[in-house]
């Protein structure tokens, strides 16, 4: 499963680990990406994987939930 944000294209990111005796050995920062439904222009429903910065900043549009009548 790829990790990249469908919104913005955030993927992992590749840094060090760096111990108390500072020997560096590689690792990976990988973005914090949730399942959220987002709304399209065209009022269509999708399943989209966005990272946290792009829920939080707008760029989701959640469709508004319907009550069902009794």
């Amino acid at each position: 499963m790829s990790q990249v944000c469908d919104i913005c294209g955030k993927g992992p990111q590749s840094g060090n680990n760096v111990s108390h005796s500072h020997i560096k050995t590689k690792r990976r920062f990988m973005p914090n990406l949730q399942k959220v439904r987002h709304q399209l222009e065209s009022g269509q429903v999708v399943s989209v994987k966005a990272c946290t910065r792009c829920i939080r900043n707008g760029a989701i549009t959640k469709p508004v939930a319907v009550k069902k009548a009794d």
